[in-house]
């Protein structure tokens, strides 16, 4: 590693999944000494190794990493946790001399740490209970159109089968009468100008959209590979999990549970192409709103991840 100063910017690598972060992040690594804190909403669970293409133990080992393994799978983690952990990390990683280089591809997280979150209203147990009981009788693809009448924002980033994350918005403006939305903190443009020239956004965008789905279909048929069906076996097993927790939910997770309930027989291959046919689909969506959320922060730098990232260039690119 160089003995380069650390910056006293925020040094944040963002983009669609499968678009090379984890490799570039490395490759950093190796020129600059950083600590990576992860900002990924599936790689904070223990036990969820495959299906989230995890950083490897030996990947992990060749640079401090923070964000990663620190819940079960039957807890939750919100976007304000996420800021305050992530605000503390940096100012640890600081004081060791070294820049924090945040890597992943929730945007919501991004979001907030860029713009702040206002105190959200608690849970209110009667609201949620008449919500399960519409949810159960109506589906989630009423409430989500519900959620797009009373908070398009929000309704437009959960996708329609985000069954917890839909009950929750619809839970906060009937308990408030707010949307969810605009618990956003509404930070000056002032502000906001001084928190974007305090940050490099480095936005791996493919220029073809083709080139990403490849590499989509063919990390799912590595995952298939490496044992991802036992893997979501093992987790069923434990008996205390289901599809509506925030980690049951995770693209492939969901599918590959939801065949195992319809009784299929992974083992056979027609039935193993078929699930591996919708989680594909599934992650294509997955990265065509990470998408939108990037293009949405128009002071963001695109690196075109499709063309040969220089990890030369990229760092060139961070330091100024």
């Amino acid at each position: 590693m160089s003995a380069a100063p650390p910056s006293d910017k925020t040094w944040i690598l963002a983009g669609p999944t499968a678009s090379g972060k984890t490799a570039l992040a490395l490759a950093i690594a190796q020129e600059v000494d950083v600590e990576i804190i992860s900002v990924d909403s599936a790689l904070i669970y223990r036990g969820m190794d495959i299906g989230t293409a995890k950083p490897s133990r030996e990947e992990q080992a060749q640079v401090p990493h923070h964000l990663i393994d620190i819940l079960d799978p039957l807890e939750s983690y919100s976007a304000a946790r996420f800021v305050q952990d992530t605000q503390r990390l940096m100012a640890e990683i600081r004081s060791r001399g070294r820049t924090p280089l945040l890597v992943g591809g929730t945007m919501l997280y991004i979001k907030a740490l860029m713009e702040g979150l206002d105190d959200m209203p608690p849970a209110d147990p009667s609201v949620r209970a008449q919500l399960d009981e519409r949810m159960r009788a109506e589906g989630a693809q009423a409430l989500h159109a519900e959620l797009l009448k009373v908070d398009a924002i929000t309704g437009a980033r959960l996708a329609p089968g985000d069954t917890q994350r839909i009950q929750r918005a619809l839970e906060v403006f009937y308990s408030s009468g707010r949307p969810l939305s605009s618990y956003h903190s509404q930070k000056s443009p002032q502000e906001l100008a001084q928190r974007q020239a305090n940050t490099v956004l480095l936005s791996l965008e493919p220029q073809d959209r083709a080139w990403l789905h490849e590499r989509i279909a063919l990390r799912y048929r590595l995952m298939m590979e490496q044992g991802f069906v036992d893997e979501v076996i093992a987790l069923r097993a434990r008996g205390d999990l289901h599809l509506d927790l925030p980690s049951m939910r995770c693209v492939g997770y969901r599918q590959v549970w939801e065949a195992l309930d319809a009784g299929a027989d992974l083992t056979q291959a027609a039935a193993r192409q078929a699930v591996m046919e919708r989680g594909i689909a599934a992650t294509r969506q997955l990265a065509k709103r990470q998408i939108t959320w990037l293009r949405s922060m128009p002071w963001r730098t695109i690196v075109a991840c499709d063309t040969g990232m220089d990890p030369t260039l990229v760092l060139k690119t961070l330091r100024n």
